[in-house]
């Protein structure tokens, strides 16, 4: 009996689309049989890593961290935690982005007044650097090359707290000191164009 033409189009399409239907049911099979057989990823735990590249000397801010994801058996020891306060942390040496920050990064905690900072700062002579000591109290000047110009005080017996040992060799030498938010703030303005350098005195005050 001849078909008639309609029904054979009809025919047609419904075979080709079986064969679809049929071609995509076997792709999927053999995905879902792919993801079955593949094992799980494997368990990651969150730590606390650099933003950015950080100099040595530096105490991170909250912009300068971010929380990375590692897989368990890659976790460094001693890594430190999202949430751990480093606001009187200082960092040993130099950090490159991304990298975990661990406790060896840091120099042993750093004690500073409440409503004061660690701040770090370079002096060119790295053999002035070498008379000081965690604990001692200076002075702070910045100088500028002209010899018509004196030195000027910018702070007044603030207390060394932390000496970082040089990773590069870069001159001169980081100290950070306990100071102000004010006296922070001067600092930075006087290490742009001038030369900061210290003197050791016995006031306590």
């Amino acid at each position: 009996m001849r078909i008639p033409s309609p029904l054979r189009e009809l025919f047609r399409a419904a075979r080709w689309h079986r064969r679809l239907l049929a071609g995509v049911a076997a792709a999927a099979a053999v995905y879902f049989g792919l993801v079955a057989l593949s094992p799980p990823p494997p368990p990651t735990t969150a730590v606390l890593a650099a933003a950015r590249d950080l100099a040595g000397g530096a105490v991170p801010a909250d912009s300068d961290l971010r929380t990375l994801d590692l897989p368990v058996n890659a976790v460094p020891d001693g890594v430190l935690r999202p949430g751990t306060d480093l606001r009187a942390r200082v960092l040993s040496g130099p950090v490159r982005s991304g990298e975990p920050l661990t406790d060896a990064r840091f120099l042993a905690p750093v004690s500073v007044a409440a409503g004061s900072l660690a701040y770090p700062f370079r002096i060119d002579d790295a053999d002035i650097s070498a008379l000081l000591r965690v604990g001692d109290r200076v002075n702070l000047y910045a100088a500028t090359s002209s010899p018509a110009e004196s030195a000027n005080l910018l702070a007044r017996a603030v207390r060394v707290v932390a000496l970082p040992t040089p990773r590069t060799t870069t001159s001169g030498a980081l100290v950070v000191v306990a100071t102000s938010p004010e006296v922070a703030t001067r600092l930075a303005q006087a290490t742009t164009n001038s030369r900061i350098t210290v003197a050791l005195t016995p006031d306590t005050s």
